[in-house]
């Protein structure tokens, strides 16, 4: 989504929200590559916002890396209550302090959770504005057209998607191969008819 916003509008600011998970330290780094490897003038320096939960989540698989959801898990073993809440305040926030319109993030249609559907994210986003009086509007495209993994994956043809991160716990700086998220991964290239470029630890 980055890299098509990036050809779409005249300024795109990526925003990285740090919440203490596990997987960050590595997904950061992959965040940088893709944004290396996709650099143009529209694409501007990257902000990271803190908004630690250690004090909400406590001892939780997505801040200790113990007991992580395996691939065999149900898409419900990876919910993290609250989550898109926490992920969306600061970057409205930041959007409204620095004057840009809109945010923009990218669920999936078969996202199952509450809080990642188009009416939460609108709703969210009008209640952050009647508090400081802003208009900054989410934009959830992929979930608006419908869109599974593997309709996305083929979006991403051409771009360097061995970039792209989706592990809950990464080892050796690379994709677990074993977790939920990893699975989901491997499945959405096999349904898209491509190679996978990502490099699993197994």
């Amino acid at each position: 989504m980055l890299a098509e916003a990036a050809r779409t509008y005249p300024a795109v600011y990526p925003l990285y929200v740090r919440v203490g998970s596990v997987w960050e330290t590595v997904e950061y780094e992959f965040l940088l590559e893709f944004l290396a490897a996709i650099a143009c003038p529209a694409l501007k320096a990257l902000t990271v916002l803190s908004q630690p939960v250690g004090d909400l989540y406590g001892p939780h698989w997505s801040l200790t890396g113990r007991d992580v959801p395996a691939a065999d898990t149900p898409d419900e073993a990876v919910f993290l209550p609250g989550r898109n809440v926490l992920l969306l305040a600061k970057p409205l926030l930041w959007c409204h302090l620095n004057g840009i319109a809109e945010v923009a993030t990218a669920p999936l249609a078969s996202n199952p959770f509450p809080d990642a559907t188009p009416e939460f994210y609108h709703g969210f986003a009008a209640e952050v504005g009647r508090a400081v009086g802003g208009n900054v509007r989410v934009l959830t495209p992929y979930a608006d057209m419908g869109l599974h993994k593997d309709e996305v994956l083929r979006r991403g043809v051409g771009l360097p998607l061995q970039f792209t991160f989706s592990c809950l716990r990464p080892t050796g700086g690379r994709h677990c191969g074993r977790c939920n998220k990893c699975a989901e991964r491997r499945a959405g290239f096999s349904a898209a008819g491509m190679a996978d470029p990502t490099r699993y630890a197994v």
